[in-house]
């Protein structure tokens, strides 16, 4: 007698939610990872694109600039766009434009139309975070939403490296334009994200109540509904404009603060700072776990008292044992709260306005985030490195006070 070993309903029903809740999360961490790849590929090519096409360093300039400020109105635009038509869709066109803009700037003429690629290309680059993290966390149990929401953060740490190790060994072969043509592989991405992965049940099911509603508030609104939202969106835009301030401020002038201060190589300097990025990479991934077990305040506090004593303590360190360890540690606190912002900001804001929060709020602090090298850069210009590292580590004692005051907890809460 043979008996057939058959999964009940409820177990195919969990099985797929888990398969969909793997495929969201492969889609946003791919999405995430090709943002930091990108500007950190961007970076390397500068010299020989300005040397091809006779840029002024103001131009060589504004391409970053430009790639930026396109991130943020891609991030606005398409922030509300996924809260009305869908995460996956627009995910799908975040990634496309991304991918069809960046792959154009290999057949740029000149200043001005690789200027107009390169601003369309961000637009759609700026769409990806925040579209990501709001899947994602719709996607999984309240009980790992915050260390799933980290894996998406690591995502653009894996970009970063990748772009380290690939663009010395690709770019002297295939030049600036051909590395601009492998912008075109996400494409492939988008293929994966519209075929595999599907809309959240959550999200569904509020559009549906929402197409029956006789008004609907924008998502812009929702994000100052009252007078607590708008306490906590306060808050939020504090923590991410302190994190990118720090971020950009450290990784820009890094390598410049070792080759000047202490005489390294760029191989050395390079090599030092890589420890940096993988000991950010771990601070994101601790930083999930601490979140889900012990609540995102006490997580944010610890890495924000943690960044302050380590930016200060690397300002003071001489010997190289010592900043390649201090490095690795300082990155650990100070890019490490980058893992809590997708679980955070999901928890606090409706599904009708989640992603639009998601986008807008870091986007704005991406926007100040941007001043943070021209400030290290003037007091390093005025002062000295150590005294701008130091002006860092003071900048922290601002997200303690937000995180205190402004920020709420909601560890384990279902989302609204």
């Amino acid at each position: 007698m043979t008996s057939v070993s058959r999964s009940t309903p409820a177990a195919d029903s969990s099985a797929a939610a888990t398969r969909h809740a793997l495929h969201a999360l492969v889609a946003s961490m791919l999405g995430y990872a090709m943002d930091g790849f990108d500007l950190l590929i961007l970076g390397f090519m500068l010299p020989a694109i300005a040397a091809d096409l006779h840029l002024t360093p103001a131009q060589s300039g504004a391409l970053v600039t430009w790639t930026l400020a396109g991130a943020v109105a891609g991030g606005v635009v398409f922030g509300m766009l996924s809260d009305y038509f869908g995460r996956v869709r627009m995910l799908t066109w975040t990634i496309l434009v991304f991918a069809v803009f960046t792959g154009l700037c290999a057949l740029a003429q000149g200043y001005g139309d690789l200027l107009v690629y390169r601003t369309v290309a961000g637009i759609g680059l700026g769409g990806e975070f925040g579209i990501g993290m709001a899947l994602v966390a719709e996607a999984w149990p309240a009980r790992l939403r915050a260390r799933v929401s980290s894996y998406v953060g690591i995502g653009w740490q894996l970009g970063v490296l990748a772009a380290a190790l690939i663009t010395p060994m690709l770019l002297p072969v295939i030049g600036w334009r051909g590395m601009f043509a492998v912008g075109l592989f996400p494409a492939v991405v988008s293929f994966f994200v519209r075929r595999r992965v599907a809309e959240p049940d959550i999200f569904v099911e509020r559009r549906a109540a929402a197409a029956s509603a006789a008004a609907r508030k924008l998502p812009l609104r929702r994000l100052f509904d009252d007078a607590r939202t708008a306490r906590a969106s306060l808050g939020v835009i504090v923590l991410c404009s302190v994190q990118n301030f720090g971020y950009y401020g450290l990784m820009i002038w890094l390598p410049s603060y070792l080759s000047k201060t202490f005489g390294y190589s760029l191989t050395k300097s390079g090599l030092w700072t890589a420890a940096t990025v993988l000991g950010m990479a771990l601070g994101i991934w601790l930083f999930g776990l601490a979140a889900d077990r012990f609540g995102r305040k006490p997580a944010f506090l610890a890495y924000q008292l943690g960044a302050v004593a380590m930016v200060f303590v690397y300002s003071n360190l001489t010997s190289p044992v010592a900043l390649l360890i201090g490095g690795a540690v300082m990155g650990v606190f100070v890019n490490g709260m980058l893992g809590g912002y997708g679980a955070l900001i999901s928890e606090i804001y409706p599904t009708e306005a989640r992603a639009t929060a998601q986008n807008v709020l870091f986007n704005i602090g991406r926007a100040v985030g941007g001043l943070g090298p021209v400030v290290v850069g003037a007091l390093a210009a005025r002062y000295s490195f150590a005294l701008a590292l130091a002006f860092l580590a003071s900048i922290y004692l601002l997200d303690v006070i937000a995180t205190l005051f402004l920020i709420p907890e909601k560890r384990g809460a279902e989302l609204e």
